[in-house]
């Protein structure tokens, strides 16, 4: 019965498919075509765009009695909301882009260093004036394009041996992570009293011995609705439509005992119709405020990538544990968090087969170090929202300027990472008469 079906298929029905993609190809082959040429002609003007931008990287020096909240760094990250095209022929012609911008938190044989990287240098003096607003007694630093460490190292396969890895969410954006408000940072506390989570980042940074780096890389672009200026072919909504969906699911849900994504069409309109109330419990009503709080802040747009790097004869696999793990704090079971989502390496059912075929031992070394060179080259650009590694392995998530701030700020006497490096001296203002325009 099955080979008379294949038979019949190869015969009769395969000829027939054939014969109407040809009769119809001077139909849709046209608009294929037309499709194909706007994103190569889309990604040529964006690239010759970047190609004139002349990046900066600012390394910032923290003091040892940073008393402020990471609520000052939210202010700063206000600064990094820049816009895109305002009309058709910057974004079609010009090709300009949204500017973008980097976080990073580097370890060079444990010495950790923080760095804010721009992909214009027309916002240095903006960012340089937001950072001494909020932090008067750091110090900043413009890196020469020579010194930027991702070009001081320079990867020989023969000699180092690389891990990288980018995080995605556990649950969708709309879902905030566990931030600094939920450790408490947002009130005055004693030094011994206050629980920073991204100490335990620190302490792994500086882990790092001789012969070993490890590089975080915190990927932002303003959050918001996409349209043709955007390069999109159909208007996109921005998160804070999908969360209220989400809470108005999870109200409904509490009516009929469901999880939010087991309501369908049926409870909205059973919810309408009835007098029901939603009757929701501690953790549901939590999880609201939460929301709720989450889409109150700017949004950005994000992309956090890692690279665990080492001498071969130096190489321990523990620490590719704790770069994985180094977000871990940050995730809630009942919210959001993070989890490790691409990876410069092949999955397990190829290394067993490995160990009964041999043979693929070679394969899997050479599949593993075109990974290693891809993400490598896109951390190295900081490329990730637009040519050359546009969307690289995945899709963007969202994080507010409350979750950005959690992950990415400067500690104060509560981190007591040895190889931290640290201002002694207390400056009392910041440079005067800093410039502010671009």
């Amino acid at each position: 019965m099955l080979l008379e079906l294949l038979t019949r298929f190869n015969t009769e029905i395969l000829p027939l498919l054939y014969k109407i993609l040809f009769v119809f190809s001077p139909i849709y082959v046209p608009f294929i075509l037309i499709y194909v040429a706007i994103v190569l002609y889309v990604r040529m003007v964006q690239l010759k765009y970047l190609s004139k931008q002349k990046p900066v990287l600012l390394e910032i020096k923290i003091p040892k009695d940073i008393q402020k909240s990471p609520l000052a760094m939210e202010i700063i990250f206000g600064a990094m909301q820049q816009s895109g095209a305002a009309n058709y022929t910057e974004a079609y012609i010009d090709g300009k882009v949204q500017g973008w911008f980097s976080l990073e938190l580097v370890s060079i044989e444990g010495q950790v260093h923080f760095y804010v990287w721009s992909s214009e240098k027309k916002y240095k003096n903006l960012l340089e004036a937001q950072i001494y607003a909020q932090y008067p007694t750091v110090e900043i630093y413009e890196v020469p394009t020579e010194k930027d460490y991702v070009k001081q190292f320079i990867y020989d396969i023969n000699k180092f041996s690389m891990w990288g890895l980018q995080f995605g969410l556990t649950k969708a954006d709309i879902y905030p992570i566990k931030t600094y408000v939920d450790y408490s940072l947002d009130a005055d506390q004693k030094d011994e009293y206050r629980i920073d989570p991204m100490t335990a980042v620190l302490e792994y940074l500086g882990s790092a011995t001789k012969g070993q780096q490890i590089w975080i890389q915190i990927l932002i672009k303003k959050h918001g609705k996409e349209d043709l200026k955007s390069f999109r072919w159909t208007k996109k909504d921005d998160w804070r439509k999908a969360a209220r969906d989400e809470i108005k699911k999870i109200k409904i849900g509490s009516m009929f005992d469901k999880e939010p994504d087991k309501v369908n069409a049926a409870d909205v309109v059973k919810a309408k119709e009835t007098v029901k109330f939603p009757n929701m419990t501690k953790g549901q009503t939590e999880t609201i405020a939460a929301i709720e709080r989450g889409i109150s802040k700017l949004a950005f747009d994000t992309c956090i990538r890692g690279f665990y790097i080492s001498e071969k004869d130096l190489f321990n696999p523990v620490y590719i544990s704790g770069l994985i793990g180094s977000m871990r704090q940050y995730s809630s079971n009942s919210l959001n968090g993070f989890k490790l989502q691409t990876k410069t390496d092949v999955g397990d059912p190829f290394k067993d087969a490995s160990t009964i075929f041999p043979f693929l031992k070679k394969v899997i070394d050479r599949k593993k170090a075109v990974l290693v060179g891809k993400m490598y080259d896109a951390y190295r650009l900081r490329s990730f929202f637009y040519p050359p590694y546009q969307n690289y392995k995945q899709n963007a998530f969202v994080l507010n300027t409350e979750e950005l701030a959690t992950i990415y700020h400067f500690p104060g006497n509560v981190s007591a990472t040895p190889t931290l490096a640290k201002i002694a001296s207390k400056k009392s203002e910041p440079p005067p008469n800093l410039p502010i325009k671009n």
